[in-house]
């Protein structure tokens, strides 16, 4: 059974959950807007997500649209009571956000860290094979020369018997 806080709270979720209601909101913080200027300030939204955003405000009583017989038609956005009473809200969800992001950051940033180490561990791992590897072919080698030197030493040996 779901709590009444519980309720409440899904209720703003509802009514400030998409991408562009508490941006709306914000830029008419800052007191009445025109539909021009809001669109200007909110930058990339259509012209029909930005009027059902303002309609669904405007049916919920975040906002008040006022309507001017003049030629050309104006139309002028103003949050209620209501809507400015969102500041706290959006001022927590903000507050929330920044320690979130700084949470992930923190996350990312130890990931990162762990991985420069690991990166380090197999980097001396490897300059060691290489070392060991060095080091083994180097013994190969002299190994091999003295082979080689003890070989024609003895082929030497058996040619002057046979020049004899």
């Amino acid at each position: 059974m779901q709590t009444p806080s519980r309720v409440l709270a899904e209720t703003a979720i509802k009514m400030l959950g998409d991408r562009w209601k508490v941006q709306i909101i914000e830029c008419l913080m800052d007191g009445t807007k025109r539909f021009g200027e809001l669109k200007r300030e909110l930058g990339n939204i259509t012209q029909k997500v930005l009027t059902a955003n303002l309609r669904m405000l405007e049916e919920n009583g975040i906002l008040v649209r006022q309507v001017y017989a003049q030629i050309p038609p104006r139309v002028d956005y103003t949050l209620t009571n209501l809507g400015y009473n969102l500041r706290p809200v959006i001022d927590s969800m903000v507050a929330w956000a920044e320690e979130y992001r700084e949470t992930l950051l923190q996350g990312f940033n130890q990931k990162v860290e762990e991985g420069k180490a690991k990166i380090s561990e197999g980097r001396a791992k490897l300059g060691n094979t290489i070392e060991q590897g060095r080091a083994k072919l180097g013994n190969t080698i002299e190994q091999s020369r003295a082979k080689l030197g003890n070989t024609i030493e003895q082929g030497r040996a058996k040619l002057e018997n046979l020049l004899k």
